[in-house]
């Protein structure tokens, strides 16, 4: 059967043949691409063709597709049991290794998503503060929940305005949105407000490219919030764990008050937590008052898929690997071709060369659409699965090849 015949069904029991977007291929220009299966590096259609993939599941999949050590540990948890709704060991271990390595992570919640992680950190900070407004910032994605599907609006001083149908104007009220790398903006908002519950930020924006934050503007963030008694909560569902065990909480030196993960920690299965200081995260129900609840919330299967993950990353082996490939990357595209390959670590984003380092959506080259819509196809031509987006960002995993970054490149060359 054929993407056209598969599609046609979707549609019809499905809304556009898809359950996310950015899967229905819009944004590059396409149709939906029906996969079957997938091992290592590569990904297969029902048709039989096979694409290195470096989209890789948006994230997740670090070791690649169909990894032995978490298909052993999914299938030993599957001979177990796949789903209990009570207290269990498989939790518990994946949350004691995540605090033996990250001691400031003294507690977790494991939840089924980003979306729900962020979600509950909101909750926990409007809990803890006594306050209802909050702060993000455009460019940064956080999930679907209302109050973060809010986008700037015309004031410098924040004030949005809703970015989807079915949002209700009391939650675009309390959501106050800020430019990313502005210190004076920042200071503005935090000047005019001073009932902000918290702010929330991807520490390396990676929804709208991968946007690299200069440290110093996320120290003012953290110091602004410090000043008025506002948490601070990184959003690590894409960074955590990714760019080291610590991601960039680790790296950067700046500690949050909350942090979100999701994706790597349940090894390719549905996820996600929110972990910070016992003070609080004791906040949550049992032990308080916000309520927060999942009957698949901590899953033994992604339980046991994440630990198995992580397990393989702790002696940092994996993360030398990533950094020395993306290397080999990062100079084959940005010495040759007419593209400019922004990364850190296993994460890359493709912009145009000669714009110098994006760091915002305002500094978004005006034709990356139509050039990179281009790109994608002929990636599928050459036997490449690209991020099917102009503003998504590329992953590499373990599985991945130095042949596989030259076929990238290749196609780079020939796509100038």
């Amino acid at each position: 059967m054929t993407d056209d015949e598969l599609l046609k069904r979707a549609q019809r029991v499905t809304p556009g043949g898809v359950h996310s977007p950015v899967r229905a291929l819009r944004a590059v220009g396409g149709e939906p691409v029906f996969m079957q299966s997938a091992s290592g590096a590569c990904i297969e259609a029902i048709d039989g063709r096979r694409y290195v993939d470096f989209c890789m599941a948006f994230g997740p999949l670090i070791l690649g597709h169909s990894a032995p050590a978490v298909k052993a540990a999914v299938a030993a948890a599957l001979e177990r049991g796949w789903s209990f709704g009570t207290a269990d060991s498989a939790s518990l271990a994946l949350a004691e290794l995540i605090n033996k390595q990250l001691p400031w992570a003294e507690q977790i919640r494991f939840m089924n998503s980003g979306t729900e992680a962020v979600m509950t950190a909101l909750r926990i900070a409007r809990a803890a503060t006594g306050r209802d407004k909050l702060l993000k910032f455009a460019g940064c994605y956080h999930g679907h929940t209302d109050a973060m599907l809010i986008r700037a609006g015309s004031g410098l001083a924040g004030q949005g305005s809703a970015d989807s149908a079915g949002i209700p104007t009391g939650v675009v009220t309390d959501t106050l949105v800020a430019p990313l790398d502005d210190e004076a903006a920042l200071d503005a908002i935090f000047a005019e407000h001073k009932d902000i519950a918290a702010a929330i930020i991807e520490p390396l924006p990676a929804n709208y490219g991968l946007l690299p934050q200069r440290r110093n503007f996320l120290s003012r963030l953290a110091q602004r919030c410090r000043d008025q008694g506002s948490l601070l909560i990184f959003d690590e569902v894409i960074t955590g764990f990714r760019l080291g065990f610590g991601g960039c909480t680790q790296d950067l030196g700046i500690q949050p008050d909350l942090v979100t993960w999701g994706k790597i920690i349940g090894g390719g299965f549905p996820v996600g937590a929110v972990a910070g200081h016992r003070s609080l995260m004791e906040n949550l129900a049992p032990v308080g008052a916000v309520y927060q609840a999942g009957t698949l919330s901590a899953n033994p299967i992604a339980m046991a898929a994440g630990h198995a993950t992580l397990a393989a990353l702790v002696d940092g082996e994996v993360y030398a690997y990533l950094e020395a490939l993306g290397a080999r990357l990062e100079q084959a595209v940005n010495e040759s071709t007419s593209w400019q390959l922004q990364r850190t670590g296993s994460l890359f984003w493709l912009s145009s060369a000669g714009k110098g380092i994006v760091r915002s959506p305002a500094a978004l080259p005006a034709d990356l659409g139509e050039r990179y819509s281009r790109l994608f196809q002929a990636g599928l031509k050459a036997g490449l699965y690209l991020p099917p987006s102009p503003y998504e960002v590329g992953f590499l995993s373990h599985a991945h090849t130095p042949e596989h970054m030259e076929m990238l490149a290749a196609l780079l060359q020939s796509e100038g």
